[in-house]
């Protein structure tokens, strides 16, 4: 082939190629990616491509025989351009050269120093309660399969979509949710349902275990599932094409209008090494407008900005490499690592993983755990020394053993001062069966119940008859009211019935009858004496410990 059709070949492949490239796997234009590196090279093998060979000549070679000389002709063939293949090979090299220069090897410290952790006092940051409302106690499995049953009657919507598989925590309204927007089934349905659009979104209350389908004024454009231009990634790298995306979150503000949250990578050590979130693009998925905020500037009713999965991975940074690589792998001395997976909790206004600490030299109890908050990065550390979470997990299962039913990734919690393990037990469907609650301290102290209530006075029981808590401390806890009964209603929660009270005094008084069946004998016009705890969540309702008649009209 001649040098011109060379050259005509390589730019018109190149060119169809290097697009066609880009438009497939969309690596971000940045050097600091290791993914644009490859890329590079592979560019270059696209244009290099036609130059890459050529053609060998042929070597006469002569051999003298007793007659004469004879010509041979050997090593007809191609060969490879040596100009070519440094030009494919300087991206990979450049990528190798600058991971190793980047490495935790070399720079252990900068690792460590991405975050700070403060310490924290688990007693003064974490209430002691007695109804856990602001845990989210269900995973994403089970999640997802409460939110297919929500779908279930609609049988528009079921036929052509499905309940995408990335639940992202929030706190809505104060409370925790799992939000995840439908999905078009296929490609076909996509390309029949795309001047429609998508619908809506699936709300999920992992408290309460059940959930909503949420049902759009305007539908969602751009999505995981569709195709072309209306892919999401897509849309987003075309807009953004320097951005090194991490975390792409599905969320709705406290108007339930929808949004993606992307997070965006930049290094702290040159070029590829601890990779943290720096800015954030808030992305309408119904208009396709969009807006960047460095990382501090995020709206507070954004929850999800940092991965559980890169919040632990810091804290690995922080709790191995603070003392030098060479000590994280020889010696050990102050090294510690989070365990491997981790839960949420809703405290104020904003979402936090849970996990927790363990010493590298021991697998089967923590030294402590963290809090991370999942919009700032905000985290803190408490050492409160117990069982680790796996072990609290097989204990609950061991009280139901014969029914295989599995524990989700625990919470903690404080109840009557004790750091207390809670989760839920879910059968081989996925469905919540039972809730445990599990002392940190002394993992053989395991209560459960059909009910949070009911698992709550079960446990509260238990540590009361194995010493370690007194009732006397308990009751000094408790507050007086004394009034009289002026309304009584009554309802079922979670399977229990409550009644509520309201008094002359103004103030709304919970009596859980399961707890008390002399409860129910209360009637209108008593005066009584209660004691009572203040409901968490639920300014103006008190709940009731025990009441004593005082006079009746």
């Amino acid at each position: 082939m001649s040098k011109t059709k060379k050259i005509i070949l390589s730019v018109t492949v190149g060119t169809v190629l290097t697009a066609l490239s880009f438009y497939i796997a969309l690596p971000a234009i940045s050097i600091y990616d290791v993914g644009f590196w490859i890329y590079l090279s592979c560019v270059a093998l696209f244009y290099g491509f036609p130059f890459l060979f050529s053609k060998k000549e042929k070597q006469n070679n002569s051999v003298r025989s007793r007659k004469g000389k004879i010509n041979i002709s050997i090593g007809v063939g191609f060969k490879a351009g040596k100009i070519p293949l440094i030009i494919i090979a300087t991206p990979i090299a450049l990528a190798l050269i600058g991971g190793i220069i980047s490495s935790e090897v070399f720079n252990a410290r900068a690792y460590a120093s991405v975050i700070t952790v403060k310490e924290s006092v688990f007693e003064e940051d974490i209430k002691e309660t007695n109804e856990v409302t602001n845990i989210a106690l269900m995973d994403s499995a089970s999640a997802q399969e409460i939110g297919k049953r929500t779908l279930g009657p609609l049988s528009d919507v079921v036929s052509q979509y499905e309940i995408g598989e990335r639940y992202t925590q929030i706190n809505y309204h104060g409370t925790p949710k799992k939000v995840a927007n439908i999905e078009y089934a296929d490609f076909f349905k996509w390309l029949n349902n795309r001047s429609n659009g998508v619908p809506g979104y699936v709300m999920v209350d992992p408290v309460a275990s059940d959930a909503e389908y949420v049902k759009l004024d305007k539908p969602l454009k751009y999505v995981d599932s569709a195709f072309f231009g209306e892919d999401l990634t897509r849309k987003l790298r075309f807009k953004y094409p320097t951005k090194i995306f991490d975390f792409i979150s599905f969320e709705v503000d406290e108007e339930g209008n929808p949004y993606y949250i992307v997070s965006c990578l930049k290094p702290h050590v040159f070029p590829f090494g601890a990779m943290d979130v720096n800015e954030v693009i808030i992305f309408d998925p119904c208009t396709g407008e969009s807006e960047l905020y460095d990382v501090k500037d995020v709206p507070s009713w954004v929850d999800a900005v940092y991965s559980g999965d890169l919040a632990e991975q810091k804290y690995n940074w922080h709790g191995m490499l603070s003392g030098g690589y060479i000590n994280s792998l020889i010696g050990n001395k102050g090294c510690k690592q989070t365990t491997e997976d981790y839960g949420y909790i809703v405290i104020g206004d904003d979402v936090w993983y849970y996990t927790g600490v363990t010493s590298v030299t021991s697998d089967e109890s923590n030294i402590g755990f963290i809090i991370t908050n999942a919009r700032t990065g905000e985290y803190k550390y408490y050492p409160v020394v117990g069982a680790e979470e796996y072990s609290a997990m097989s204990a609950a299962e061991g009280e139901v053993q014969e029914k295989n039913y599995e524990a989700s990734f625990p919470s903690l919690i404080n109840v009557s001062g004790e750091a207390t393990y809670i989760m839920v037990l879910k059968s081989q469907s996925g469905i919540v069966e039972l809730y445990a609650l599990v002392n940190v301290e002394n993992y053989s102290i395991v209560a459960t119940g059909d009910t949070q209530a009911s698992a709550m006075r079960a446990y509260k029981k238990l540590l009361s008859q194995n010493g370690v808590v007194n009732n006397g401390s308990q009751d000094a806890d408790d507050k007086k009211a004394m009034f009289t009964v002026e309304s009584i209603r009554d309802t079922v929660i979670d399977g229990d019935t409550v009644i509520y009270i309201k008094g002359d005094d103004g103030y709304t008084y919970r009596f859980d009858l399961a707890e008390n069946e002399n409860f129910i004998l209360i009637d209108i016009g008593w005066h009584i004496e209660v004691k009572y705890t203040e409901a968490e969540n639920t300014p103006g309702i008190r709940k009731v410990v025990e009441y004593k008649l005082l006079v009746t009209y």
